[in-house]
C-alpha cells in the first residue's frame, strides 16, 4: 500500500509517493488518455453536476450560434455610420483609438469605441466585409449566454442557468442586436461579465472580485457611456446586503470598487480630452467638442429630461412623442412590447415570489441575493427605459434581456423544486398561463403574420397550466418520467413559442439602417411607404425614404447612401431633400438637426419609432388635423386616405429645390456627386476636405441619399 507524506521542502501541499524509486520514474498519464480526459471533462462538465448539464449547455450555445450567425451576410453593412466607422479605424490607428467617423479624423461617432475596436480588430485580420464586422457581434452573443448561464448556476443550478440562457438566446430584441453592429451587443456581453464578477465577489467577500466587477463595468462605460452604470445600484446592495463579513469592511470594499469603476471608466475620456482639440477630431454630438459634454448630456441627462439640446423628448409621463409612449407600461407598448416584454411578467411575478419566499433567511442568502442582483438590474434598468423622455430606441430593451432571463430560470427552478406545494404549483400555472397569454396579445399586433401561433399557443398555455397544477407526483418509474417531460415540454412551448417565432422571423431578415427593430418584416415601423426601420430592414422595405433628413456634415457614408437626390441601392423611395449644415442625432459636425426642414430633425412620413427621421409626431398632427386615419402600425400600411395624402405632398417635395432657387431669385450652382458606395467611403471624404482648404467660404451642403 503506498502512503503518501508531504515534502515540507517542496512547499505546502505538496504531495510525494514513498514507493516512488529513481529507477522507474513517474507514472505519468498517457497523452492520448490526459487528452482523452480532458475532451470527456468538456463534454461531460463538472463531477458535481448532472450528466446532461454540460451537453444541454453545448446545444444552447450551438443553437444559439447558429440562429445569431445563419445568413448573416444578408444584412450587408447593417449600421452605415458605425460601418465608416470601422473602416475607417483600419486605416488610421488615430481613428482608430478615437472612434472616428473617417481616416481623415475629422469627426468621431456619437458613442465610445469601445465596440468598433472588437469589429476594427476583425476587420484588420479577415478583411473589411460584413461578416468580419457582423460575427464578432455574433460571438459576444454566444459568449454572454454562456456567462449567464455560469453566473445563475453558480448560485441556483444548472437548470436555472439553462432556462436562462434559453430565456435570453431567444428574445427578439437580443437575436437582433447580437446580428447587428451597434455598441449594445458587447455592452450586454460586460454586463454580464460583471454579474458573473459579482457573484463570486459577494460569495467570497472577495475585493479583487468586486474590482473586476466594477472594471468590466466600467468597460461597459467605454461602450455606451452611462448606460453601463444602470446595473451600479443592484451590484451595489447584493455585495452590501449578503457578502460575509462586517458591514464597513464591506462598504470600504465597494469604495474600493468604486475607485476601480471611476479609472475604468474616465481612462479613455480623459486621455482623449487630454489632446489638444487641433491634434484631434471633434466630438461627434457634442456641443462643444467636449466629451463631458456627450456624456453627461447628449448621452447622459439628455436621455432621461429629453432637455439637453438636440434631444427631442418623448413628452411628459404617460403621453406619446417622438421616441414614443413614456411611462410604467412603455415596456409593454406598441414600440417596445415584442421586443422585450414576452417573459417580462413571467419575470415580475417569479422575483415577488422568490423574494418572499426568501424574506426570513439569512442575511447572506445566496437565493435571495441572486434575486436582489437581477432583480435590481431588471428594475433600475426598466425604470429608466420607461420614463426617459428623450432619445431612446426600442433595440435598447437588450440590457434587460440578461435579466429576465436569470429571474425566470431561478424563480421557475425554485418552485418547480416546492412543486409538491400547492400554492407552488398555483404559481407555477399562473405565470406560465399569464405568459401564454400575453404572447397572444403580442402576436395580435401583427394579425396577418402566422395567425395560427396565437390559438395554438394559448391552447398549449392552458392545458400546461392544467397539468402543472393536478401532475406532482415525482418520476420514480418511466411513465413518470414520461409525464414530467411531457409537462415541461408542454410549458416550454407555452413560455417560449412566441419570443422564438419572433426570434427565427428576426434572423430570417435582413436590417440596416441606425434604429433596426426585431420581429416579422411587417412589423418594422420607419420609411413610407415600406417598413422595416430606417433605410427599410425587411425585404420590400426599401431603403429609400421619403423627406428624409440624414444631412451628414461631411459627406454621404455608408453603404445604404445612394446620390444625392436618388435611390437607395436596395428598395425604392425618394430620398434627400435634407436641408441645414447638421445631420441627425449629432453625426454631424457642428450641428445635429438638419432635417427635411431647417432646424428640424425631417423624416419620413408617417414612420413607427423615429426611425431614420420619421416623425410621428408630424404624421399624428396630420391626422388629427384631417380627421381621418392615415395609416395602420401593424402590419404598417397606409389608409386610402394616406395614399391620397401622399399623392398629394409628393411633388412638393420633388420640386423643392427648384422652388427654393425660385425664392433666391437666381439658380444655386449644384455639384451632384452620383458614386458607388466604395468611392463614397474611401475618396469623397478626401475631396471634401481639400476643397474646403482651398475655398473655405464655399457653401457646402452633402445629404445621405
Amino acid at each position: 500500500m503506498a502512503i503518501t507524506t508531504y515534502d515540507r521542502g517542496a512547499g505546502a501541499g505538496a504531495p510525494f509517493d514513498r514507493d516512488f524509486t529513481p529507477a522507474g520514474g513517474l507514472e505519468e498519464t498517457p497523452a492520448p488518455r490526459r487528452r482523452r480526459h480532458r475532451l470527456r471533462s468538456l463534454v461531460r462538465g463538472r463531477e458535481s453536476q448532472p450528466a446532461w448539464a454540460r451537453p444541454a449547455l453545448l446545444l444552447v450555445l450551438a443553437l444559439t450560434a447558429v440562429l445569431y450567425l445563419w445568413d448573416l451576410g444578408a444584412s450587408g453593412w447593417a449600421n452605415g455610420f458605425y460601418t465608416a466607422a470601422v473602416q475607417a479605424g483600419t486605416k488610421s490607428w488615430k481613428a482608430f483609438f478615437f472612434g472616428s467617423f473617417d481616416s481623415s479624423n475629422f469627426i468621431t461617432v456619437d458613442k465610445p469605441p469601445a465596440s468598433l475596436w472588437v469589429m476594427e480588430i476583425s476587420a484588420r485580420l479577415f478583411g473589411l466585409s460584413s461578416w468580419s464586422i457582423l460575427v464578432p457581434q455574433a460571438l459576444e452573443g454566444v459568449a454572454a449566454v454562456a456567462v449567464l448561464y455560469a453566473t445563475v448556476r453558480r448560485w441556483s443550478s444548472a437548470a436555472a442557468g439553462l432556462i436562462a440562457a434559453g430565456v435570453m438566446a431567444l428574445t427578439p430584441v437580443a437575436a437582433l442586436i447580437f446580428r447587428f453592429n451597434n455598441p449594445d451587443a458587447l455592452l450586454v456581453l460586460l454586463l454580464c461579465a460583471a454579474a458573473y464578477a459579482a457573484t463570486i465577489a459577494t460569495e467570497k467577500a472577495s475585493a479583487r472580485w468586486l474590482v473586476l466587477a466594477f472594471a468590466f463595468v466600467g468597460l461597459g462605460c467605454t461602450t455606451k457611456m452611462l448606460q453601463a452604470f444602470l446595473v451600479v445600484p443592484a451590484i451595489g446592495a447584493t455585495y452590501l446586503l449578503a457578502a460575509p463579513g462586517r458591514f464597513w469592511h464591506r462598504v470600504r470594499q465597494l469604495a474600493v470598487g468604486g475607485v476601480a469603476l471611476v479609472v475604468s471608466s474616465a481612462w479613455w475620456v480623459v486621455a482623449v480630452m487630454m489632446v489638444p482639440a487641433a491634434d484631434r477630431p471633434y466630438i461627434g454630438g457634442s456641443q462643444d467638442n467636449s466629451l463631458w459634454n456627450l456624456i453627461f448630456g447628449y448621452n447622459g441627462f439628455g436621455r432621461l429630461t429629453g432637455g439637453e439640446s438636440g434631444s427631442v423628448g418623448g413628452g411628459p409621463t404617460g403621453t406619446s412623442g417622438r421616441w414614443g409612449a413614456t411611462g410604467l407600461t412603455r415596456l409593454f407598448g406598441s414600440e417596445m412590447g415584442s421586443q422585450i416584454s414576452w417573459l417580462l411578467p413571467a419575470a415580475l411575478i417569479l422575483l415577488v415570489t422568490a423574494l418572499v419566499l426568501t424574506l426570513r433567511r439569512a442575511r447572506t442568502s445566496r437565493s435571495r441575493a441572486a434575486m436582489v442582483l437581477w432583480g435590481g438590474w431588471l428594475v433600475v434598468t426598466g425604470l429608466v427605459f420607461s420614463l426617459s423622455q428623450g432619445i431612446i430606441h426600442p433595440y435598447y430593451d437588450v440590457a434587460l434581456a440578461p435579466a429576465i432571463g436569470a429571474i425566470v430560470g431561478i424563480g421557475a427552478w425554485m418552485l418547480w423544486c416546492r412543486r409538491s406545494a400547492l400554492w407552488a404549483r398555483l404559481t407555477m400555472a399562473a405565470t406560465v398561463l399569464v405568459s401564454s397569454i400575453w404572447a397572444v396579445v403580442l402576436l395580435d399586433r401583427t394579425p396577418a403574420w402566422n395567425p395560427v401561433l396565437r390559438p395554438t399557443i394559448l391552447a398549449v398555455g392552458i392545458t400546461a397550466s392544467v397539468l402543472l397544477v393536478i401532475w406532482r407526483h415525482r418520476a420514480r418509474n418511466l411513465v413518470g418520467r414520461a409525464a414530467r417531460g411531457a409537462v415541461l415540454v408542454l410549458t416550454g412551448m407555452a413560455v417560449l413559442a412566441g419570443p422564438a417565432s419572433y426570434s427565427l422571423a428576426t434572423a430570417a431578415t435582413p436590417h440596416s439602417g441606425a434604429i433596426p427593430t426585431a420581429g416579422p418584416a411587417a412589423t418594422g415601423g420607419g420609411a413610407f411607404p415600406g417598413g422595416g426601420g430606417p433605410g427599410g430592414g425587411g425585404p420590400g422595405a426599401g431603403n429609400g425614404r421619403f423627406g428624409t433628413g440624414h444631412a451628414f456634415g461631411l459627406a454621404t457614408f455608408g453603404p445604404d447612401a445612394g446620390a444625392p437626390g436618388g435611390t437607395a441601392p436596395r428598395g425604392g423611395g425618394t430620398t434627400g431633400n435634407g436641408f441645414g449644415p447638421g445631420g441627425r442625432s449629432g453625426f454631424a459636425f457642428p450641428g445635429r438637426s438638419g432635417g427635411a426642414f431647417p432646424g428640424t430633425s425631417g423624416g419620413s412620413f408617417p414612420g413607427r419609432s423615429g426611425g431614420g427621421g420619421a416623425d410621428t409626431v408630424r404624421s399624428q398632427i396630420a391626422a388629427e388635423t384631417l380627421g381621418v386615419t392615415l395609416f395602420h402600425r401593424r402590419p404598417f400600411a397606409l389608409t386610402q386616405a394616406g395614399e391620397e395624402l401622399q399623392k398629394f405632398i409628393n411633388p412638393f417635395f420633388g420640386n423643392l429645390e427648384a422652388t427654393a432657387e425660385q425664392i433666391r431669385g437666381s439658380a444655386a450652382q449644384h455639384i451632384r456627386i452620383g458614386a458607388s458606395e466604395v468611392v463614397q467611403r474611401d475618396h469623397l471624404p478626401a475631396v471634401v476636405q481639400n476643397l474646403r482648404k482651398r475655398h473655405p467660404d464655399f457653401k457646402l451642403l452633402l445629404r445621405e441619399g
